[in-house]
């Protein structure tokens, strides 16, 4: 079930807060998600086949584009057999398709026609997608400097688009003046709903590897990927099918790396930092909502964050396209990581690309 972290109150479907209403404190799952193979459902799409894990309301409609069952794609590096799972084919073209999925689920089960957002391109794209096949009314607040592919798909799908000037976390502040005004907030940063969605991802992988994989390489910015990741491997270990968590190695950009300077200090404080200007502006997230969740999951796993300069994102973008991969500028941390950690980490090593190329500004 979903309970606030702190209080353990109950998640309140009516009025769908974004924070516990008593206490404050976030959302969370607790105990995880159950997966249980005799429940799959392969006669739903994607995703949806395990939606017994999702924790739904019994009402929840399914609102799907097709999400998930993206290909898991191996090349050869450094002598390695690397996996890519290929989260840039998802409709909208990245992983929050997942994610979006369940939440809007949830939303129609609350009877909500109306939400706000704020994302700097992927999560608002995504949520204005999903919204409008929910026929929800939509409105999205992004950073003026967000990625102008980015920035149109969004406008694509009917929600109306507030460009913030300024810091990524200016439209965070700037949207939730408007919840405070009475607003539900659709947040793919707060609310924890579509981390059961990107459970998925650790399904598939499950099923396609036969098992779980050594490590996986993912961005991390809030922490979303990271947490539902975990999640999904935390269900599958319960159900004693894999026999631990692999191995996560988080990459954040070097210009905005909070989660990145508390791992290497053992701080238990974590943000806010500078908010640098990088390429990779998925994740350029200075204080991270569920950050001590995120190093927590890493630490448990074994895994670590590592970091990536602007110069070295460019070009780990130019290598991944030499392999047939053309990614966003945040996907392409990944290659990063690998670089940076490959001789040093369990097989089989599976990298998570988040984004597709074209949305590059």
């Amino acid at each position: 079930m979903i309970q606030c972290r702190v209080c353990h109150k109950p998640f309140p479907i009516d009025p769908f807060p974004h924070r516990c209403p008593d206490c404050g404190g976030l959302f969370g799952f607790s105990p995880g998600l159950e997966y249980l193979p005799e429940k799959i459902e392969p006669n739903l799409p994607g995703i949806w086949r395990y939606r017994m894990s999702f924790s739904l309301p019994k009402t929840a409609p399914v609102i799907s584009l097709g999400e998930g069952n993206t290909p898991l794609v191996w090349s050869k590096v450094h002598d390695k057999k690397i996996g890519f799972k290929m989260e840039s084919q998802n409709p909208t073209g990245s992983f929050k398709d997942r994610g979006t999925a369940v939440l809007m689920s949830w939303l129609k089960a609350a009877g909500i026609w109306e939400a706000v957002e704020d994302s700097s391109g992927n999560a608002g794209a995504s949520f204005a997608a999903y919204a409008a096949r929910a026929g929800i009314r939509g409105k999205v607040y992004v950073p003026a400097s967000a990625s102008g592919p980015k920035r149109r798909q969004i406008e694509s799908y009917g929600s109306e688009v507030i460009p913030i000037p300024g810091k990524r976390s200016n439209a965070a502040d700037a949207v939730l003046k408007e919840v405070g005004s009475g607003a539900v907030y659709a947040s793919h940063a707060y609310l924890p709903q579509g981390t059961a969605g990107i459970a998925s991802i650790a399904y598939e992988l499950f099923e396609d590897i036969g098992g779980a994989p050594g490590t996986v390489i993912l961005p991390v910015g809030h922490g979303s990927l990271l947490l539902g990741i975990a999640l999904g491997f935390e269900g599958l270990l319960e159900a004693g099918l894999i026999s631990q968590i692999p191995t996560l190695i988080g990459v954040q950009a070097a210009a905005c790396a909070p989660l990145y300077e508390a791992f290497q200090t053992d701080s238990p404080d974590i943000g806010p930092v500078a908010e640098g200007k990088t390429v990779a502006e998925g994740v350029c997230i200075s204080d991270p909502y569920h950050g001590k969740e995120v190093l927590a999951a890493i630490r448990s796993s074994g895994g670590s964050i590592l970091k990536a300069d602007e110069s070295v994102i460019l070009k780990a973008q130019t290598q991944l396209a030499g392999l047939g991969f053309y990614v966003e500028m945040t996907s392409a941390l990944v290659w990063s990581g690998l670089e940076q950690i490959h001789e040093s980490i369990p097989e089989p090593i599976v990298c998570i690309i988040t984004g597709h190329g074209l949305k590059n500004g």
